[in-house]
């Protein structure tokens, strides 16, 4: 699917005054936007569709309808179309819902415009997960399928190996791992009723109208060559490897070679016609690489004695313990290739929800949610998006008090194949769970961290620009840390005049931690410095309360608030505690 954010060819087509102001309020916010002209707007559509990578016409449906209607060729090249109405309240996601990004498009425009996006792709409107939409290829009988898992009826699940899938709903059924599936399918869980089938493979199995292929990222091909290789000597060789091996080329991840091929004009056209990445290593760690064929004459030409079948086996983590050499060096006159497979890898995102309301929650955020098939958090905080999470998503939650048994589960379920997000409040590396987390994550799994918005900034938001200098944030809970270290932290920000956030203030148990803290930065401030406390930030129940560090009490302060004490340039401004930066105001 593109990246509509980065996307360079958006145009955009107007038949009036009202919808030409519509595109100039798109192309004046995003610079990959164009009004595309013509002489009439039939000519202006027809050269976008064949220019841009997606459309979005200010034209009435229906017309848009009949003037591509004999352009149509197929989903996976067509470029996305979106249409909006004169008055800009509806931005329909009319072509290219999923494979070209139509459905995303639709919703950026609607936001852009304040427009009702409309997507009527049948997954989406039921909260499943496309098969298109999974990132990875997918090929056969996609539209039955998927019409059978919206349906309800059986579809059985066979994979070769346990790849970190989305949630799916209940209808669809895992089957034992079988390793590899059969390449002629007959024993690949096939039924006698001809049921519906999903399989997850690199390998080439026969396709028909009841089986759709996802193809996972498993095979990495290692490359070397001479000097000046034809790029066609490299893809006819590859192509050639990877069909007598009965592999699909569309679950390549990777080619791999030496770093003195990283310029290879041949290996990189290859690459690049394939759609992946080209990794290259260093002769030293190809050579450590123990191999079945390894070669004098190579080493004495590039420093190893394989790089093919080494650098198939590193792949892109550096990991050979995790890959399986399937296809030992093959070559031709000028070109040499490897195949291997890699095992999957769980995948393991942290993600911080924000400080409580769904409308600061990220965008990145929900799609991580809606990636996982396991999300492991504080029960208090799944509350929040249990109407994000997919049908079928494993739901393990915990109390207060839990940290270190969420994060462990975490890590556990990822390291079994899945892929699990962990959530918690505000960002997850500020006071939450992706230290705890990341301290069990090794490199069998992949991690991906997705920043939320901190309590400190929504804090900071509603208070005015407290944060608008230098500030250091310090948690006053001692139950992980010693009082004599936080001490020692409160009284050098002091001594710096650092604006002061404070997480974990007080509560029942710990009542005195507060004040022992404002009265180590009375020391250091004026009196009248302003303090700001924010309890409940964006959610019910908020509540702003500015007071001085002389006068603060307390008790007005809970384990929901945030206390924000200024430096001693900090002042306040119509209401609002505003620490200025030097700029030319502040002289």
């Amino acid at each position: 699917m593109p990246d509509l954010t980065v996307t360079p060819r958006i145009g955009l087509v107007a038949a009036t005054a009202a919808g030409r102001r519509h595109a100039h309020t798109v192309v004046a916010a995003w610079p990959h936007a164009r009004l595309v002209e013509g002489e009439s707007a039939t000519d202006a559509l027809r050269t976008a569709w064949a220019q841009c990578d997606a459309v979005v016409a200010f034209l009435a449906t229906g017309a848009v309808v009949r003037i591509l209607a004999p352009l149509l060729a197929d989903k996976r090249s067509d470029p996305a179309v979106v249409v909006v109405d004169e008055a800009a309240r509806h931005a329909v996601a009319l072509l290219g819902g999923h494979a070209g990004g139509g459905n995303d498009l639709a919703e950026q425009v609607g936001a852009l415009l304040d427009a009702r996006p409309v997507i009527t792709t049948a997954t989406d409107t039921v909260g499943l997960p496309g098969l298109d939409t999974l990132g990875w290829p997918v090929q056969g009988a996609v539209a039955a399928v998927s019409r059978a898992i919206l349906d309800g009826e059986p579809v059985q699940l066979i994979a070769d190996a346990h790849w970190p899938l989305p949630a799916l709903p209940p209808n669809v059924h895992p089957q034992p791992i079988a390793t590899p599936i059969a390449a002629d399918g007959v024993d690949s869980g096939a039924t006698a009723d001809g049921g519906y089938r999903l399989l997850v493979t690199d390998r080439v199995v026969p396709l028909d109208g009841r089986t759709a292929v996802l193809r996972p990222p498993s095979l990495v091909a290692g490359v070397g060559a001479s000097r000046g290789v034809p790029a066609a000597e490299v893809a006819e060789l590859l192509r050639r490897v990877l069909a007598e091996a009965g592999l699909d080329p569309a679950s390549l991840r990777c080619l791999a070679s030496a770093d003195v091929k990283a310029d290879e004009a041949g290996i990189l056209s290859t690459a690049d016609a394939l759609g992946v990445p080209l990794v290259t290593w260093p002769a030293t760690r190809l050579a450590a690489v123990d191999v079945p064929h390894p070669s004098e004459v190579v080493r004495a030409a590039v420093g190893t004695p394989s790089v093919a079948e080494a650098a198939a086996l590193l792949g892109p983590a550096g990991r050979p313990a995790d890959a399986t050499l399937l296809v030992g060096k093959t070559a031709t006159a000028m070109a040499t290739v490897a195949v291997a497979r890699h095992a999957p890898r769980g995948r393991l995102a942290v993600v911080g929800l924000g400080p409580g309301a769904a409308d600061l929650r990220t965008p990145r955020a929900v799609a991580e949610l809606r990636r996982a098939a396991v999300v492991v958090g504080l029960d208090q905080y799944l509350d929040q998006v249990r109407d994000v999470l997919r049908p079928g998503t494993r739901v393990l939650s915990s109390g207060l008090g839990a940290e270190e048994a969420r994060a462990r589960a975490a890590v556990a379920e990822a390291v079994a194949g899945r892929a699990v997000a962990l959530i918690g409040s505000g960002d997850a590396g500020v006071y939450a769970m992706a230290s705890p987390a990341l301290e069990y994550a090794d490199e069998r799994i992949d991690v991906v961290g997705v920043p939320g918005v901190t309590a400190a900034l929504a804090a900071g938001a509603l208070l005015g620009a407290p944060l608008g200098h230098d500030h250091a944030y310090v948690s006053l809970s001692d139950l992980h840390t010693p009082w004599e270290v936080i001490e020692r932290r409160v009284t050098a920000a002091a001594e710096g005049d650092f604006v002061t956030v404070f997480y974990n203030p007080r509560s029942r148990a710990r009542d005195w931690q507060l004040g022992k803290a404002l009265g180590i930065l009375a020391a250091h401030r004026p009196p009248d410095t302003p303090v700001g406390v924010v309890r409940n930030a964006s959610r019910p129940g908020e509540r702003v309360h500015l007071d001085t560090v002389a006068t603060l009490d307390p008790a007005v302060v809970d384990m929901y608030s945030v206390v924000v004490v200024g430096s001693s340039d900090t002042r306040l401004v119509a209401g609002r505690m505003v620490t200025p930066r030097g700029y030319r105001w502040r002289s």
